[in-house]
This record gives structure tokens, sequence and C-alpha cells, in this order.
């Protein structure tokens, strides 16, 4: 952190145990990974043995029992190290789904064995090609069939499902009107991925994207689930997910914000040690009023995101600050990135300065969880009380 800026000792505790962790994998691990196309799966193995993904599990159940506030401050760390967090942030982002809205039982059969690393909650299947952010537009479908749920339908952009044993899946159980968001007639379930294998009710296609990230279109094809792993009420999905989606959009936005301050960081040590003319291309106000500003608009974002996660910790609406701080860092964090470009120059292109790496990742958190123009129309509608666009 700037050295003006005060921060809690926990906060400060939590850094420097990811860092120490982080340093066990150099911008070098993150390179190879992306060039080939890898899931970081040492890192991943050793972000769970060191309790890091259980942040926001409960302690009774064998998780750390941080704040979304804390557990922001973990995911930014591993980004602001060089690092990407997609490859195990929904263990993160899940569990304002699962731990909120999960029966007592639910919570005793699956959280401690999520906690303690054996079982990988890693998947949120929620979006489909056709309703794309439109979720009370979804088609999966979920008919219930005696003590059981059958589902049918088709996600994309289920991330990780290969390398995870749980999924959260979103599912049309009813016939309320789709005009009505918070029910829709949609359920939530927890899926043990491992019995939808055996049943063989997974078609699993991988989605090669611009840069490294496990993502996948994956078709459930009577995927047998038993009534007992519906989260929260049936038929009151929509309202169990908003706030694993607002535990999402500040969490990433987090991870956007260690983007920007990497790229920051970069681009002050660059602008520092290069030399041109006889003199520190940083004396140049073309290069450092840019960097300047970019560390502006990534601190701005950095607080609201600090109020949008305690929001969500004091269990109060953050719906508009949760979008308003996901608009801001992800446009924040490629600005930053844009920045650190300019400041490199050409040797910002190349591979072993990892510039353009962590540009092609900051750049996703414009579109996903959701687009920006989605979230100006949110904020248009239910914040300013503007006419309905969409």
């Amino acid at each position: 952190m700037p050295k003006h800026v005060p921060e809690p000792a926990d906060h400060q505790v939590l850094r420097a145990e990811v860092r120490t962790l982080c340093e066990q994998f150099p911008l070098s691990y993150w390179q190879e990974c992306d060039i080939n196309r890898q899931y970081p799966e040492r890192f991943v193995v050793e972000f769970m043995k060191s309790g890091l993904a259980s942040a926001m599990i409960p302690k009774e159940f064998g998780g750390l029992g941080l704040s979304l506030d804390q557990a922001a401050v973990i995911l930014e760390e591993i980004h602001r190290s060089g690092g990407n967090a997609s490859a195990c942030h929904a263990q993160m982002y899940t569990m304002g789904a699962l731990v909120r809205h999960g029966s007592p039982e639910q919570k005793r059969h699956w959280l401690p064995r999520i906690a303690s690393g054996e079982l990988r909650l890693q998947v949120f299947s929620v979006t489909e090609r056709e309703s794309g952010s439109d979720t009370k537009a979804i088609r999966t479908t979920a008919i219930r069939e005696g003590p059981a749920f059958v589902i049918n339908g088709t996600k994309n952009w289920t991330s990780r499902i290969e390398q995870s044993d749980l999924a959260l899946i979103l599912a049309r159980s009813g016939d309320d009107p789709v005009e009505d968001q918070v029910s829709g007639g949609m359920s939530l379930f927890i899926v043990d991925l491992e019995d939808a294998r055996r049943q063989q009710a997974l078609i699993v296609e991988p989605a090669p994207t611009w840069m490294n990230y496990a993502t996948y279109q994956v078709t459930y094809r009577n995927l047998r689930v038993p009534d007992g792993n519906v989260i929260g009420a049936e038929g009151a999905g929509f309202r169990a997910i908003l706030d694993g989606m607002n535990a999402e959009r500040i969490q990433l936005a987090a991870e956007a914000i260690g983007d920007g301050y990497w790229f920051i960081e970069q681009a002050a040590s660059r602008a520092t040690a290069r030399e041109t003319f006889g003199r520190p291309i940083g004396a140049n106000q073309g290069i450092q009023f840019p960097i300047a500003r970019a560390y502006t608009e990534v601190f701005a974002a950095d607080q609201v995101r600090k109020v949008a996660a305690r929001l969500f910790d004091d269990g109060m609406n953050c719906g508009a600050e949760a979008n308003m701080v996901k608009l801001l860092a992800s446009e924040a964090s490629w600005q930053a990135g844009n920045v650190c470009l300019d400041t490199f120059g050409g040797d910002g292109f190349l591979i072993g300065h990892h510039v353009e790496r962590k540009l092609r990742e900051t750049r996703l958190y414009q579109t996903a969880p959701v687009s920006n123009n989605l979230v100006l129309a949110y904020l248009g509608h239910r914040t300013l009380g503007l006419p309905k666009s969409y």
C-alpha cells in the first residue's frame, strides 16, 4: 500500500501471508501457464493448503471466518503480485449463496470438506448463450421427479468445471412469471460433479479465450439431483444467487484493483530506472502525469470497494455499490495497464515483461461478470430512478 494510507492490522497480516505464498510462484510461473494455457494447479493446491481459500467459510465449519472485506484483500494481493486468482476465486464468492442461504444440514455436510480442501467448489453455472446477462430468461430446466430434480440445458462460461468437485447450478424449476426477477421460478442447486460424471450427464466443451482462463460450455443431460440439494427455498434461486453475484463483483473488483496497483508499480519503477536523453523518463510530465492519474483512479476504486464490502458484511443491500466498484475498478485497471504499456514502450509487448499478459487478463473485468453497460443501466434505473432501458 502507498505510505500515506493507513491499513488495519488484520489486513497487513493477510497481505504478508499472501505475499509469502505468492513468492513461491514468480512471474515466470504465470508466464509459463499462460503460454501453455495450463490451469495453475500447483498454485491452487498451495492456496488450498494455506487455508486462504476457506476465507469466507465460518470457523465452526473449519474455515477462517473472515469478512468479504478481508477476503477481497487476499484476491487483491494475489493480483498485485502479478498472479491471477481466477483459477480459485469462485470458492470465495460462491459462499455468498451457500453460507447465507444453505440449510444447516447442507452447511454441515459440505462446508467442512470444502474448508479442508477435500472438495473444491469452483463452479457458478448460471449464464447461458441465449439469455446472456438476462438471468431471468435462462432456459435450463429442473423438473421434479419424486425426491429428485432432473436438470437439462446448456450453460456457457461455466468456468473450472473440469477442475472442481462441486458446482452451483441455477435452473428454472417452476412456472412463476419471469417478469418477477426475485422468484422467476428458478432454483439453485449444489451438485456433486463426480456423481454427475458417473451419471454421464455432463457434456463439457472447452472454450479457449484470449487469456489463460479455464472456462467451458456445459450441457446437462438428464442430471438427477436430490431435492435436498436445493439451496434456499425451491423457486427462490434468483434471490440466493444475488448474494453470490454481489460478492463476485466486489471480489473481482479487488482483483482488478490488484492488477491496477501492479501496473502502476511496474510503470513507476520503469519510469524511474529508464533513462533517455540524459534523464529518467519519469521526469517527463508526459510519462509522470498519466501514471499519477492512473494511481488516483485505482485508489478511488479501492475506497469504493471497501464501502461495498462492508455493506455486504453488515447484511445490507449493496447492489449499487457492488456494481459501481466493478465498473470503477475494471476501467481503472485497464487504464493503468495502458499507461504501463506506454511507459514500457515497445518492451511492453514482449512476453518477458509480463505487461501484455496482465493487460489481457484485466480486460475481462469490463465484460465479466457483467457488462459495464448493464452496470450503468442498473444504476440509472435502480439507483437514479431513470426510465428502465431494458
